[in-house]
């Protein structure tokens, strides 16, 4: 570890990690040992030897743990790629610029295989739970749109290509039948498909 990266990440912050860590996989678990309505907050907290008072600091319910993504060190914010030249009105850099960010998304959610399948496999079992992932990437949607405007896309076209980059991950997970192993290629080739 260099010594930047020692400064930006303090132990207070490896702590926080751990214990929100530590909170995902006992969720996770119980959920699957349980299915997800019979698990209590309470019984996750005790599976991740935290209090409550803890579980509730970082999550505002049971939902939220199972929504939520690890936080990466503070000093890997930094090695994320530049931002593209600017956008304005060309849909094709702004589809070039949400293809890198949805594949590196699909990345991050299937870096753990294993936890990808056991949340999907919830997910798609539970209504409830269900409504709550589509809530979730109409926000990241949100914050495609809002990074495609700060690299200087013009409005209408950020808007455009994040819910063409959802429409590409959604067909990602279908063709690839929520294979963590494969997904991220099934997305690049529903980008491809667009034919830009």
């Amino acid at each position: 570890m260099t010594r930047d990266h020692a400064e930006t990440d303090s132990l207070t912050d490896r702590k926080r990690r751990r214990a929100k860590e530590a909170i995902r996989r006992a969720a996770l678990d119980l959920f699957t040992e349980r299915g997800f309505d019979a698990v209590s907050v309470t019984d996750i907290a005790e599976r991740a030897e935290v209090g409550r008072t803890t579980f509730f600091r970082y999550f505002g319910d049971k939902q939220e743990v199972l929504f939520s993504e690890p936080e990466p060190p503070t000093a890997d914010a930094a090695e994320r790629p530049p931002a593209p030249e600017r956008i304005g009105s060309s849909m094709p850099a702004a589809l070039a610029a949400v293809q890198r960010l949805v594949i590196d998304y699909v990345e991050g959610i299937t870096a753990d295989p294993v936890a990808y399948q056991r949340h999907q496999e919830l997910v798609n079992s539970n209504p409830e739970l269900y409504s709550r992932s589509l809530l979730k990437h109409r926000r990241y949607a949100d914050q495609l749109t809002d990074r495609l405007k700060s690299w200087g896309a013009a409005p209408a076209v950020a808007r455009q290509a994040a819910e063409m980059g959802l429409a590409c991950f959604y067909a990602g997970q279908a063709t690839a039948q929520d294979n963590p192993a494969i997904l991220a290629r099934h997305v690049e080739r529903a980008f491809n498909r667009l034919g830009r």
